[in-house]
């Protein structure tokens, strides 16, 4: 079954913490100075932070799970 999961481009990631900031689940958090989704399941589909995100580090895609 498919289901809609963020992911985000290290390469493209600032490490700025916008999206942190923005994630009110606390799904993202910084892991050696980059973003990094550490809880898939405490995403709320609200994708506050993809409007954040200075760099356009963050993606938001289909995946079977």
């Amino acid at each position: 079954m498919p289901k809609k999961i963020i992911k985000i481009d290290r390469e493209k990631c600032s490490g700025c913490g916008a999206c942190v900031s923005a994630c009110e689940q606390g799904a993202i958090g910084l892991k050696d100075g980059k973003a990094e989704v550490l809880h898939h399941d405490y995403c709320d589909g609200f994708l506050r932070c993809l409007p954040v995100c200075p760099e356009e580090a963050i993606l938001f895609q289909e995946e079977r799970i």
